[in-house]
């Protein structure tokens, strides 16, 4: 069936686990002269692996559409490939005019000139508007309103907010990412400021999962994005093993050293890992992240990026502004 050919597993082919085996084994035996030489190729060839990176975008769904030619709808109509692009801002201001009243103004970016030269795939935005809705009303009507953008808000709330966003993201990823090291306060209050944050950011990229779960059509491809949403492929593959999910990240990834003081290194890089494919701006920064998958996880990086028990998450750098 179509489904099953897109819905597929993404475990790593049998047969290329044994040839990695069987190159691992050789490598043993051979002499130091040769391990050598093998080595350095094997270093120039991950490097121009995870260079070939450019086409991330299109080829991830140029396969997904693939995978789907020749789908038919119940009104037999073709089916267009759908992509879900999660982050944490919606590409939408949102400003409340009355109690079910909203204007919105569409902001430009990067990402949204990448997709527009994707051919034929529906993009739904999902993630919070930027704005506090704790009413219902206001709520429905700002949900119909980015409806007609087409827009799906996650409406967090502000103690969510400041723990998550102004606390573990702002005040804990993005200057570790930097090299600018974690918060030097009291001890004690930074380890349980660390706790509560960390909770809440957990809690925040379940919240997103849930509502791309509630929005989910199978064949859909998921693409989140940046470090505010690095929980987020694996809690959407707990809830669904063949959803295609990719991963961005829009800052530096740090080198293993530093990602190593982060007191939940291990967790992010596993949930990280549970995507199919993530995505770096720089070859660097790719190279960085699956050093800390092999130096911290104890994970086999090859060529193609990391794997874990036969499954495979590829790597790869992408010129994405």
């Amino acid at each position: 069936m179509p489904g099953n050919s897109y819905n597929g597993s993404s475990s790593v082919p049998t047969s290329r686990i044994e040839r990695l085996l069987r190159e691992r084994e050789l490598r043993k035996n051979s002499k130091s002269s040769y391990s050598n030489e093998a080595n350095g190729n094997e270093a120039v060839d991950l490097e121009s692996r995870l260079r070939e990176g450019d086409n991330f975008v299109e080829q991830y769904l140029e396969g997904a559409s693939a995978a789907r030619e020749g789908w038919e709808k119940p009104d037999g109509g073709l089916f267009t490939q759908r992509l879900l692009v999660v982050a944490n801002r919606l590409p939408v201001s949102a400003v409340r005019r009355g109690e079910e009243s909203w204007s919105l103004e569409v902001s430009g970016g990067g990402l949204v000139s990448a997709l527009l030269g994707v051919k034929e795939v529906e993009a739904k935005w999902i993630g919070w508007a930027g704005v506090n809705v704790p009413d219902e009303p206001g709520q429905r009507a700002l949900t119909k309103a980015l409806a007609e953008k087409r827009c799906i808000p996650v409406f967090l709330d502000e103690e969510i907010v400041h723990q998550y966003y102004n606390g573990y993201c702002n005040n804990i990823l993005w200057p570790l990412f930097h090299y600018l090291g974690l918060p030097q306060e009291d001890r004690l209050a930074t380890t349980r400021s660390f706790q509560s944050q960390f909770a809440a950011y957990k809690k925040a990229n379940q919240m997103f999962a849930d509502v791309v779960n509630e929005h989910y059509e199978e064949g859909d491809v998921v693409w989140c994005h940046d470090y505010h949403l690095m929980f987020l492929p694996k809690c959407l593959k707990d809830h669904n093993s063949n959803m295609k999910v990719g991963w961005f990240l829009h800052t530096p990834f740090p080198s293993s050293e530093i990602h190593r003081t982060l007191p939940s290194r291990s967790e992010l890089l596993r949930a990280v890992l549970a995507a199919d494919l993530v995505g770096f701006h720089t070859y660097d920064y790719a190279r960085h992240f699956v050093s800390a998958c092999t130096r911290i996880l104890g994970l086999e990086g090859t060529p193609e990026g990391v794997e874990d028990q036969g499954r495979l998450t590829r790597v790869a750098a992408v010129s994405l502004s």
